[in-house]
Protein backbone atom coordinates (compact mmCIF):
# COMPACT_ATOMS: atom_id res chain seq x y z
CA UNK A 1 0.00 0.00 0.00
CA UNK A 2 1.41 3.32 -0.59
CA UNK A 3 1.69 5.90 2.36
CA UNK A 4 -1.68 7.79 1.10
CA UNK A 5 -3.90 4.69 1.43
CA UNK A 6 -3.11 3.87 5.20
CA UNK A 7 -3.58 7.46 6.26
CA UNK A 8 -7.12 7.21 7.67
CA UNK A 9 -9.57 10.30 6.75
CA UNK A 10 -10.82 10.32 10.22
CA UNK A 11 -7.46 11.29 11.14
CA UNK A 12 -7.20 13.96 8.28
CA UNK A 13 -10.11 15.42 8.83
CA UNK A 14 -10.53 15.92 12.48
CA UNK A 15 -6.84 17.47 12.18
CA UNK A 16 -8.11 20.00 9.17
CA UNK A 17 -11.15 20.88 11.52
CA UNK A 18 -8.94 21.53 14.48
CA UNK A 19 -6.26 23.41 13.09
CA UNK A 20 -8.96 25.93 11.93
CA UNK A 21 -10.85 26.10 15.16
CA UNK A 22 -7.90 26.21 17.43
CA UNK A 23 -5.74 28.90 14.85
CA UNK A 24 -9.01 31.20 15.11
CA UNK A 25 -9.38 30.65 19.21
CA UNK A 26 -5.19 31.38 19.24
CA UNK A 27 -5.50 34.67 17.31
CA UNK A 28 -8.47 35.83 19.14
CA UNK A 29 -6.57 34.77 22.23
CA UNK A 30 -3.96 36.97 21.28
CA UNK A 31 -5.99 39.59 20.37
CA UNK A 32 -7.73 39.40 24.25
CA UNK A 33 -4.18 39.31 25.47
CA UNK A 34 -2.60 42.42 24.04
CA UNK A 35 -6.50 44.47 24.63
CA UNK A 36 -5.29 43.19 28.68
CA UNK A 37 -2.47 44.02 28.88
CA UNK A 38 -2.88 47.61 27.22
CA UNK A 39 -6.55 48.90 28.54
CA UNK A 40 -6.46 46.96 31.76
CA UNK A 41 -3.27 48.51 33.07
CA UNK A 42 -4.19 51.75 33.16
CA UNK A 43 -4.44 53.52 36.64
CA UNK A 44 -7.65 54.35 36.87
CA UNK A 45 -8.63 50.68 35.76
CA UNK A 46 -6.49 49.32 38.81
CA UNK A 47 -8.11 51.63 40.97
CA UNK A 48 -11.40 50.14 40.18
CA UNK A 49 -10.56 46.93 40.27
CA UNK A 50 -9.08 47.22 43.96
CA UNK A 51 -12.50 48.49 45.10
CA UNK A 52 -14.11 45.62 47.27
CA UNK A 53 -16.80 43.56 45.46
CA UNK A 54 -20.02 44.70 46.10
CA UNK A 55 -22.07 42.49 48.76
CA UNK A 56 -23.86 39.55 47.60
CA UNK A 57 -21.69 38.71 44.86
CA UNK A 58 -20.96 35.43 44.01
CA UNK A 59 -17.18 33.98 45.73
CA UNK A 60 -16.47 32.68 42.80
CA UNK A 61 -17.38 35.64 40.43
CA UNK A 62 -14.87 37.31 42.84
CA UNK A 63 -12.20 34.94 41.99
CA UNK A 64 -12.60 35.02 38.47
CA UNK A 65 -12.30 38.92 38.37
CA UNK A 66 -9.38 39.32 40.31
CA UNK A 67 -7.73 36.85 38.35
CA UNK A 68 -9.31 37.15 34.92
CA UNK A 69 -5.94 37.95 33.22
CA UNK A 70 -4.76 34.38 34.34
CA UNK A 71 -7.85 33.00 32.67
CA UNK A 72 -7.24 34.85 29.28
CA UNK A 73 -3.28 33.82 29.43
CA UNK A 74 -4.54 30.17 30.32
CA UNK A 75 -7.13 30.37 27.18
CA UNK A 76 -4.24 31.23 24.74
CA UNK A 77 -1.88 28.80 26.08
CA UNK A 78 -4.56 26.22 25.63
CA UNK A 79 -5.51 26.98 22.06
CA UNK A 80 -1.67 27.46 21.02
CA UNK A 81 -1.34 23.66 22.37
CA UNK A 82 -4.03 22.60 20.24
CA UNK A 83 -3.28 24.63 17.11
CA UNK A 84 0.44 22.51 17.17
CA UNK A 85 -1.08 19.19 18.18
CA UNK A 86 -3.81 19.73 15.33
CA UNK A 87 -1.05 20.59 13.44
CA UNK A 88 1.12 17.38 14.85
CA UNK A 89 -1.67 14.90 13.69
CA UNK A 90 -1.98 16.15 10.56
CA UNK A 91 1.76 14.86 10.48
CA UNK A 92 0.93 12.28 12.30
CA UNK A 93 3.60 12.66 15.38
CA UNK A 94 2.40 10.22 18.32
CA UNK A 95 2.83 12.78 20.92
CA UNK A 96 0.58 15.04 18.80
CA UNK A 97 -1.90 11.95 19.06
CA UNK A 98 -1.20 11.42 22.85
CA UNK A 99 -1.37 15.55 23.76
CA UNK A 100 -4.64 15.61 21.43
CA UNK A 101 -6.09 12.99 23.64
CA UNK A 102 -5.38 14.75 26.88
CA UNK A 103 -6.78 18.20 25.36
CA UNK A 104 -10.17 16.73 24.49
CA UNK A 105 -9.83 15.20 28.50
CA UNK A 106 -9.13 18.95 29.59
CA UNK A 107 -12.04 19.86 26.90
CA UNK A 108 -14.65 16.91 28.91
CA UNK A 109 -13.48 18.09 32.76
CA UNK A 110 -13.67 21.80 31.17
CA UNK A 111 -17.50 20.75 30.50
CA UNK A 112 -17.99 19.70 34.03
CA UNK A 113 -16.56 22.74 35.61
CA UNK A 114 -18.50 24.81 33.58
CA UNK A 115 -21.61 23.52 34.53
CA UNK A 116 -20.72 23.93 37.96
CA UNK A 117 -19.68 27.54 37.31
CA UNK A 118 -23.32 28.19 35.79
CA UNK A 119 -24.83 27.25 39.02
CA UNK A 120 -22.70 28.87 41.18
CA UNK A 121 -23.30 31.94 39.51
CA UNK A 122 -27.24 31.34 38.28
CA UNK A 123 -28.23 30.39 42.09
CA UNK A 124 -28.03 34.09 43.77
CA UNK A 125 -29.53 35.25 40.28
CA UNK A 126 -32.66 33.28 40.62
CA UNK A 127 -32.93 34.75 44.26
CA UNK A 128 -32.63 38.25 42.81
CA UNK A 129 -35.14 37.17 39.95
CA UNK A 130 -37.67 35.80 42.46
CA UNK A 131 -37.64 38.79 44.77
CA UNK A 132 -38.15 41.33 41.55
CA UNK A 133 -40.68 39.23 40.38
CA UNK A 134 -42.52 39.67 43.70
CA UNK A 135 -42.50 43.52 42.83
CA UNK A 136 -44.05 43.46 39.58
CA UNK A 137 -40.82 42.20 37.60
CA UNK A 138 -41.19 39.45 35.10
CA UNK A 139 -41.25 36.21 36.05
CA UNK A 140 -37.29 35.06 35.06
CA UNK A 141 -38.12 31.55 36.11
CA UNK A 142 -38.75 29.83 32.21
CA UNK A 143 -36.32 31.52 31.07
CA UNK A 144 -33.61 30.33 33.51
CA UNK A 145 -34.78 27.03 33.47
CA UNK A 146 -34.26 26.93 29.95
CA UNK A 147 -30.92 28.41 29.96
CA UNK A 148 -29.89 25.61 32.36
CA UNK A 149 -31.21 22.81 30.37
CA UNK A 150 -29.29 23.79 27.13
CA UNK A 151 -26.00 24.50 28.63
CA UNK A 152 -26.27 20.95 30.36
CA UNK A 153 -27.93 19.31 26.62
CA UNK A 154 -24.56 21.34 25.00
CA UNK A 155 -22.18 20.16 27.79
CA UNK A 156 -23.29 16.48 27.26
CA UNK A 157 -23.23 16.30 23.35
CA UNK A 158 -19.40 18.18 23.91
CA UNK A 159 -18.37 15.99 26.58
CA UNK A 160 -19.45 12.74 24.43
CA UNK A 161 -18.34 13.58 21.27
CA UNK A 162 -14.51 14.35 22.98
CA UNK A 163 -15.17 11.42 24.73
CA UNK A 164 -15.53 9.65 21.09
CA UNK A 165 -12.74 11.46 19.64
CA UNK A 166 -10.30 10.30 22.45
CA UNK A 167 -11.62 6.73 22.02
CA UNK A 168 -11.36 6.41 18.35
CA UNK A 169 -7.71 8.14 18.50
CA UNK A 170 -6.69 5.86 20.98
CA UNK A 171 -8.28 2.81 18.95
CA UNK A 172 -5.19 -0.02 17.13
CA UNK A 173 -5.99 0.83 13.56
CA UNK A 174 -5.17 4.79 14.31
CA UNK A 175 -2.67 4.43 16.79
CA UNK A 176 -1.02 1.93 13.97
CA UNK A 177 -0.55 5.59 11.49
CA UNK A 178 1.55 7.08 14.01
CA UNK A 179 3.80 4.04 14.39
CA UNK A 180 5.64 4.29 11.15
Amino acid sequence: MTENQQRSTFVTVLAWIFIVLSGFGTLIAILQNIMIQTIFRSPEVTRAMQAPPPPGTPPLATFMFTYFQLFFLAFLLVSALMLVSSIGLLKRWNWARICFVGLMGLGILWQLVGLGIQYSMLSPMQEQFASATTHGGPNMQPFLIAMTVASVLFAVGLGVLFGWIAKKLLSAPIAAEFRR
